[in-house]
């Protein structure tokens, strides 16, 4: 029977609906010791001998790891898998799936928790009250704003009703947009320059590949309005941390809500880290029990599938594997 190596640190009580999954299928689960996502590259293969699959988090799954590894399949409990080498995965026979329509309520929740936050200034204000500070100066109004939805994928879809119902005027950029969801939900559909123009809020919605990665730097960032605000739970690294540093030094912003970071956790010597307008959180966006339940046992089932002979297709990010997948079974 196949070994699966539960990766996400979340899991590691080994309890959820992912387990049943996996055990009537007849599976063996290893769930390691320690957070993967810490791992240096030899202590991860050292982990990953002797497996066929994984229920993977955000640890990294290089070429070093495909060639090193018997691997057969990466089932990611979540939708980024930036941190997968899918090209080399491919050349190595290796499936790589994701759980769509798993846990967008739950970002967009995120999202949304974040911008109020930083309109009302909610994280800096506790923090002053727990110091003796009763500061009662006026914060933001939020209905009336522009929200900028940059993707609008799943996630970005789910933001709507939400800022709607905040009062929010939706503007939406996408190479990709659902051109009748668009008309029908009443977004405006403009392009990325005009969007961060118009936008008091830009909410960013897309994956990291080559061509995101940075897509907020000192540009675009000096295109966004003053006293404008930037919203990030997708991946740090659409972002310039050096350029965002700048633009809240001068002022340009107003503040920032950040879930995810370039690098996580943050590093102590990040210039982030001095400013008291952003409002941070560890990229838990994606992680309310419930996106959690419906993220385990999905991609439990991609492995159990893919073992059975069956084929994902929804769930499966890279599908020129499949030939090579079939030859090695």
């Amino acid at each position: 029977m196949p070994r699966i190596l539960v990766a996400p640190n979340v899991y590691r009580d080994g309890q959820g609906p992912w387990r049943a999954v996996l055990e009537a299928a007849g599976f063996d689960i290893v769930i390691p010791p320690v957070d993967c996502s810490q791992l240096d590259r030899t202590s991860f293969l050292s982990h990953l001998r002797e497996i066929d699959g994984t229920l993977a988090s955000v640890e990294r799954y290089d070429r070093e790891v495909f060639a090193g590894s018997r691997l057969r399949a990466v089932a990611r409990v979540g939708v980024g898998y930036d941190a997968i080498d899918v090209e080399s995965a491919t050349k190595h026979g290796v499936v790589v799936t994701i759980t769509p329509g798993t846990n967008e309520h739950s970002v967009a929740e995120q999202a949304i928790a974040l911008i109020t936050a930083v309109f009302r200034d909610t994280a800096r204000r506790d923090r002053e009250i727990r110091q003796g500070i009763w500061r009662r100066t006026s914060p933001r109004r939020l209905a009336g704003n522009t929200i900028g939805l940059v993707g609008l994928g799943r996630i970005g879809k789910a933001m709507l009703p939400r800022c709607q119902g905040l009062g929010l005027k939706v503007l939406g950029y996408d190479p990709y947009a659902d051109v009748s969801f668009a008309a029908k939900n009443h977004v405006e559909l403009v392009s990325f320059n005009e969007l961060l123009e118009r936008a008091e809020i830009v909410s960013l919605h897309l994956p990291c590949t080559a061509e995101t990665t940075n897509l907020i730097n000192a540009t675009t960032l000096g295109r966004m309005k003053r006293g404008s605000v930037l919203i990030n739970t997708s991946r740090g690294g659409l972002v310039d941390e050096d350029a965002l540093a700048t633009a809240l030094a001068s002022e340009h912003l107003f503040g920032a809500g950040l879930d995810v970071c370039k690098i996580e956790p943050l590093p102590a010597n990040s210039p982030l880290r001095a400013f008291d307008n952003i409002v941070f959180a560890p990229h838990v966006g994606g992680l309310d029990q419930d996106a959690l339940d419906a993220m385990g046992r999905l991609a439990a089932q991609c492995l159990v599938d893919l073992f059975a002979g069956r084929w994902p297709e929804p769930c499966v990010v890279n599908p020129a594997v499949k030939s090579a997948w079939e030859r090695r079974r």
